[in-house]
């Protein structure tokens, strides 16, 4: 049992982080276990509308991969995977559009309204504030890569007080055009330059980046990531996280952080204590 004494030095150890990310945007990637199981939603919303009643300022930037292919394979729609990357066809497209922005999107806003916060649903669409081209001449059909995010649209639902929850979808210039999926670690990465975030946070299933002996690296440099990247040290899945990572710092992003989503009140932690629990990245 905690004893009293020791839940205000808890609280006495948050107030100095408190007091610096006052007013600071945090892009929140969520992702993972932590949108899939009942209770981790549940103290994702709450840690959410905590950061907001203390003065941060989080934006959400969700993904949805899963739930995709789940939709697809009960619709019997044929989904392909080049270089482990889904193709995005127009008929995927449909499905991805419904799912991210009927779906997941619409979920995440009520879940946080429930708790009592004033969250916002936003695709990149809307007002054509995220676009994109084909990524490598389309070799992925409608999977994009972003060219612009306009931080107005974002910047309004802050200065309103709404907590702006965005599915990855982008648009593009040609009128009538189904739009773009998105990876939404990248997605992610941009929202986080264009507004000028003080920090963005990857929620993975993993407890961030490990070394050789699967030991966690609590805190990198560019370099170190790069070096990390190059001896293979960080391969597979871990590596368009530390890309997005790095294109997020290197846009002006004050540090960037993976952090394990399966741990209870994960953000907080690492926000708001002096150890932390995932790994930070800088430059």
């Amino acid at each position: 049992m905690i004893t009293k004494p020791r839940k205000v030095q808890t609280l006495l150890e948050a107030l100095p982080f408190i007091k610096k990310f006052n007013n600071k945007i945090v892009v929140i990637k969520y992702g993972g276990a932590a949108q899939t199981s009942p209770s981790l939603k549940e103290k994702f919303a709450e840690d959410i509308l905590l950061m907001h009643l203390v003065g941060l300022r989080p934006v959400v930037v969700h993904g949805g991969g899963p739930r995709i292919t789940e939709m697809l394979s009960k619709l019997e729609i044929p989904t392909e995977f080049v270089d482990g990357q889904r193709v995005t066809t127009p008929e995927v497209m449909r499905i991805v559009e419904m799912v991210l922005c009927g779906e997941v999107n619409n979920e995440i806003v009520s879940l946080l309204n429930a708790h009592g916060a004033k969250a916002i649903g936003i695709n990149g669409k809307d007002a054509h504030f995220m676009q994109a081209e084909p990524k490598e001449h389309a070799k992925w059909g409608l999977t994009g890569t972003i060219t612009s995010v306009n931080p107005d649209v974002i910047h309004k639902m802050i200065a309103e007080k709404f907590i702006p929850v965005i599915a990855p979808i982008a648009s593009d210039a040609e009128l009538g055009h189904p739009g773009y999926n998105i990876n939404a670690d990248f997605a992610a990465a941009n929202v986080a330059k264009a507004l000028g975030a003080d920090k963005v946070i990857f929620m993975t299933d993993t407890a961030g980046v490990l070394d050789k002996e699967m030991e966690l690296l609590s805190s990198l440099t560019e370099d170190d990531v790069n070096a990390l990247k190059a001896d293979g040290t960080v391969h597979g899945g871990m590596v368009p996280k530390v890309d997005a990572c790095l294109e997020a710092i290197d846009g002006g992003v004050k540090k960037a952080h993976i952090i394990d989503g399966r741990i209870e009140h994960a953000m907080l932690l690492e926000l708001f204590t002096e150890e932390g629990i995932g790994t930070e990245i800088t430059i």
